[in-house]
């Protein structure tokens, strides 16, 4: 009898499914910043189904190792899948050992997002479908070891050419003297100088920007000051003066862009350039950094870097898919 209910045609693995998509709801519904105490009514409802669905999941655990054997080839634990569910039913053990001893192990909580993958186990098509991706992941590895060595020739290119470029800034001029009750800074900052910074191109590149670009300074009016520091009256400090362009010395200034994380200083940073610019998120800004700071024939390395890994290796990787299939 037991043995029958193992069955995948049984009623017992469609009650199985109904409780692994209501377990889907229930886990799409938790709020962990707000029910870190569970008191509303709403939470401690998502918690009597929780411990209803672990209940669930632990007898059908107990109920197979008894009707298969524990041990052994054709056994509970000698099929894969099982054994993901065994760990999931272990986990969530270990879970309610924890809340009443009054410990919080978060991480224990976040085994719960692996229940919806017992659903695998229940649908013969999507197990054949996820045991055949899973056998391409060896020739994936060769793949991967391409995806290195150009990442690292793209890379290298990169801290060669823009090592400690996106640190320069437009600084004062040197043989200039203002009063210290301006409080200028010593180079020039945009509004949002950390992800959007004025980065200047030195005489000896042929960068996009150079510091006589600097925008004039504007007084709270929206008048544009075209005085020059001749002009300036110290006594009322009320003279309009574009002190802004006096930043006229491009030279290496103490920081990257986005808190110094984006530059080609060393390979290692180099990479995190460009893996942003291959999820295509923010690479533009990226880009018009170095061309700004380098060359506007720069943009050719980010065309063939997106080219190379949005478009050869993903079909790299599906060719070695449908090979497999």
């Amino acid at each position: 009898m037991l043995l029958s209910l193992t069955d995948s045609s049984t009623w017992f693995e469609r009650a199985s499914m109904l409780v692994i998509l209501l377990n889907c709801v229930t886990l799409g519904m938790f709020h962990p910043c707000e029910d870190i105490d569970c008191h509303s009514e709403r939470c401690k409802i998502l918690q009597d189904f929780d411990d209803f669905i672990f209940a669930f999941f632990a007898i059908e655990m107990v109920i197979k190792m008894v009707a298969l054997g524990i041990f052994g080839k054709k056994c509970y634990l000698g099929d894969t899948w099982n054994r993901l569910d065994f760990f999931i039913v272990l986990a969530g053990m270990l879970e309610y050992s924890l809340n009443l001893q009054n410990v919080s192990l978060s991480a224990v909580r976040t085994v719960r997002v692996l229940r919806p993958l017992r659903a695998i186990n229940r649908v013969p098509s999507m197990r054949i479908l996820v045991t055949l991706l899973l056998d391409t992941l060896p020739m994936l590895g060769n793949v991967l070891l391409l995806c290195f060595f150009v990442f690292f020739i793209f890379g290298i290119v990169g801290v060669q050419l823009w090592a400690g470029l996106l640190r320069n800034r437009c600084f004062l001029e040197d043989n200039l003297s203002f009063p210290l009750s301006l409080g200028l800074a010593n180079y020039y900052k945009t509004e949002n100088d950390d992800e959007n910074p004025f980065i200047c191109s030195m005489p000896r590149d042929n960068g996009m920007r150079g510091c006589d670009t600097v925008p004039r300074l504007y007084e709270e009016g929206g008048v544009q000051c075209n005085m020059d520091m001749d002009s300036y009256n110290s006594t009322d400090n009320t003279t309009c003066v574009n002190w802004n362009q006096y930043y006229t010395n491009c030279s290496a200034g103490p920081v990257n862009p986005f808190k110094g994380a984006i530059n080609f200083d060393n390979i290692c940073y180099a990479w995190i350039a460009i893996f942003q610019v291959i999820t295509l998120e923010g690479w533009v800004d990226i880009m018009y950094f170095v061309m700004d700071a380098h060359s506007f024939y720069n943009f050719i390395y980010f065309i063939l870097l997106i080219i190379v890994s949005e478009f050869f290796f993903f079909f790299v990787t599906l060719y070695y898919i449908l090979l497999v299939l």
